[in-house]
């Protein structure tokens, strides 16, 4: 008898929260929404809470106050719900406003922060980048974040954790439909931008898993999607629509093992 390890994880294909004391509730609803479908861990979209600041979003000023209630009331879910929590959010550090990842574990206890190292050039307005790289631990499954534009344009973002014994590189985005632009309806079409065959590429290229989670919205360029360590498909959600994306993911698949043979320097 063959026998597998393995892990749920749900991806929170939400639509843009409305204010951020939105986005609040939204999460702790998601949260909820997970362990009911038994996952271990659930991953939302760049800066879910408050709310990306571009693309035309309105967004309140920076609240140092208010993110910390937020993330003490998601912090709060996730204890309830004995579920680990991959929260798109910001931060001020040193005066300085970074996009960031927040990793809370099962308990409710603060694992840590992967803030955004590469930003677009788009974001330097608003945000500066983080440093460094952390790999994250909840049960048997280690894994690792990339923010959105690191993660399609810097393989090294996805290769590093992978190296460091992540089964999953979780990528956290926004990517919504530009005037004109083609609306998509399977993943990783021909006709699609490239953004979907770069996480066929991030999973191949590093024998991990790579789970993308994008907002849900009419036309979106990308959607979120769960890829395996051969760079097939395991699942991803239709455009567009709101909700989870559950899926169950083979740890003794992801061993790694190209990007452990990746030369350095």
């Amino acid at each position: 008898m063959i026998l597998f390890r393995v892990f749920r994880i749900a991806l929170a294909n939400l639509r843009y929260p409305a204010t951020p004391e939105d986005a609040v509730a939204a999460a702790e609803h998601a949260i909820e929404q997970a362990a009911a479908a038994g996952a271990g861990i659930i991953c939302f979209p760049e800066c879910f809470i408050p709310g990306y600041r571009g693309m035309g979003k309105a967004v309140p000023p920076v609240d140092a106050a208010f993110l910390e209630r937020a993330w003490s009331a998601v912090a709060s879910a996730a204890a309830n719900s004995r579920v680990a929590v991959i929260l798109g959010t910001e931060r001020v550090v040193d005066n300085a406003l970074r996009i960031s990842a927040l990793v809370i574990n099962p308990d409710g206890s603060i694992a840590g922060f992967q803030d955004k190292t590469q930003l677009d050039p788009s974001e330097d307005i608003a945000y500066v980048p983080g440093s460094g790289r952390h790999v994250f631990q909840t049960g048997p499954l280690k894994f690792g974040v990339a923010i959105c534009h690191e993660g399609w344009r810097y393989p090294e973002t996805v290769r590093w954790p992978a190296r460091h014994g992540a089964h999953v590189v979780f990528h956290p985005h926004l990517h919504e439909a530009e005037p004109g632009s083609y609306w998509p309806s399977t993943f990783a079409d021909p006709a699609n931008s490239f953004h979907e065959k770069a996480m066929l590429c991030r999973a191949a290229e590093n024998t991990c898993y790579f789970a993308s989670v994008n907002y849900a919205s009419e036309g979106s360029p990308t959607t979120s999607a769960v890829v395996r360590p051969d760079g097939t498909v395991l699942c991803y959600q239709p455009y567009g629509v709101d909700g989870l994306l559950v899926a169950d993911v083979d740890l003794d698949a992801a061993t790694g093992l190209l990007a452990s043979r990746v030369r350095e320097g």
